[in-house]
């Protein structure tokens, strides 16, 4: 976390080559405390206890698992301050309360006992939180989830597909008000379930059922009379709709759209299903889809890997930046392509691998980048790690506070340059140039004095 008054303290506690000593110093600010929570691995017995003594209990949060001894460990438990003793165990008691996900091991060390035990507990919110956070659990403890006398445990043991809900189980679970739509989504229907969660008045109920990929091409017929506008984009997609079908129900949607609907907009343009059901069509089928005008299809198209090269062309070339992202992500794409690509729409840096990390992409060609006018492709010539200092210099200087804070991140910054990065007037930039390992340890020192510590 940045501290945006103290960004070289909140920096310095991140910094992987921060001597020990310059550790337990930080502990003493506050600033410094919130870097030190983000730092990764294992903390000194010694940093450990400096934040204890300095910190409060949003401090001891942290100072649990892996990230301390077993001997600070016994240091907290036998904690004059009950606060501090408690502090991990009360914030994700407080989360169960509250209702929001946690994971099942910290659930185990909070409460002392495996999960195969927290499952059974009194606590109908700790059960839910235990359904929410164990995936893999047997099949024995999912029947007994779903049996269950608390609704909000049967709605999270439900809520994803798997481990499912055994067949004689369905039935009972279709039926039950707090777990249907969940169960509606996935679970393969009879024509009678089917009938009887059409009978439903309940919105989410018909929209999961159109979402659900093992329905027939009756039961998609009967759905595409529902207005909904998530509905009608769920059937579009469906497998068994003809090209007539599916053009009407987009247009549909798109009037409805026009007409201010804000669910129509997210139907259209916020919907993240997409035609599964095309990765496994014939190859002659899904080329087929080539000329479709709806980008979900086309997207689906261009994450299968065995087209012909005709079809990786026109990927190559589509309208849609998505669309040729996805296509560019197969193992045999060519430079030219990955580098075009790149060079006119940069990178995305939330989905990894990055494209520029792709075997074929032609790595000598990234410092180039720093030419290029938009800033988002610019930053792309970071990814260089022998990014030639004069570049750097170049990257420095930017208006966009991002390729400044790109510049501080680089492993080949200079002395010079990170100083000057150490003064940046905006507070992100300065926290990940003292969060850089090339900081020298007479630097991390200067900054300690001037805060003070």
């Amino acid at each position: 976390m940045t501290s945006l008054h103290h960004p070289q303290l909140s920096g310095l506690g991140r910094n992987p080559a921060a001597p020990e000593e310059v550790l337990v110093r930080l502990a003493a600010h506050k600033a410094g405390r919130h870097g030190l929570s983000q730092r990764r691995g294992r903390l000194a017995d010694a940093v450990a206890e400096a934040l204890l003594a300095h910190g409060d209990d949003s401090t001891a949060v942290r100072l649990h698992g892996d990230r301390i001894s077993p001997a600070i460990r016994r240091r907290i438990a036998e904690h004059p301050v009950p606060a501090i003793r408690d502090a991990f165990v009360n914030f994700v008691r407080d989360m169960v309360d509250r209702g929001p996900g946690i994971g099942i091991t910290a659930l185990e060390e909070a409460y002392g006992r495996p999960r195969t035990a927290l499952v059974g507990a009194p606590s109908a919110k700790l059960r839910a939180a235990v359904a929410q956070a164990w995936h893999d659990r047997p099949l024995a403890v999912q029947v007994g989830l779903l049996a269950d006398p608390d609704p909000a445990v049967r709605a999270a043991a439900t809520f994803h597909r798997r481990p499912g809900v055994p067949p004689e189980w369905r039935d009972r679970c279709l039926a039950d008000p707090a777990v249907r739509a969940n169960v509606a989504r996935y679970v393969p229907l009879t024509p009678d379930q089917f009938a009887q969660l059409m009978r439903s008045e309940d919105q989410r109920v018909h929209r999961a059922v159109a979402g659900n990929p093992h329905l027939s091409a009756e039961m998609v017929a009967r759905l595409s009379d529902v207005e909904d506008p998530q509905v009608r984009v769920e059937v579009a997609q469906s497998r068994h709709v003809d090209d007539a079908t599916r053009h009407r129900l987009y247009a549909l949607v798109e009037t409805q759209r026009a007409a201010g609907s804000i669910e129509a907009e997210v139907a259209l343009n916020w919907n993240p299903t997409e035609p599964e059901w095309l990765r496994e069509a014939p190859l002659d089928e899904r080329i087929a889809y080539l000329d479709s005008p709806f980008t979900a299809f086309r997207h689906v198209l261009a994450t299968c890997r065995d087209l012909p090269e005709e079809a990786w062309r026109r990927l190559d070339a589509d309208p849609e930046l998505r669309v040729r992202r996805a296509a560019a992500r197969r193992p045999d794409t060519p430079p030219e392509v990955l580098e075009r690509l790149v060079r006119a729409d940069g990178d995305v840096f939330h989905v990894r691998p990055l494209l520029v990390d792709h075997p074929n992409f032609p790595r000598h060609a990234l410092r180039t980048f720093v030419d290029e006018p938009s800033p988002d492709v610019r930053y792309v010539a970071l990814q260089d790690p022998d990014l030639p200092v004069a570049s750097l210099q170049r990257l420095a200087e930017a208006a966009e506070a991002s390729l400044r804070r790109g510049v501080a991140r680089h492993s080949k910054v200079t002395a010079a340059l990170l100083e000057r990065l150490l003064s940046d007037p905006d507070p992100e930039v300065v926290d990940a140039a003292a969060a850089n390992a090339v900081l020298s340890s007479a630097r991390m020192h200067r900054i300690l004095t001037v805060a003070g510590l």
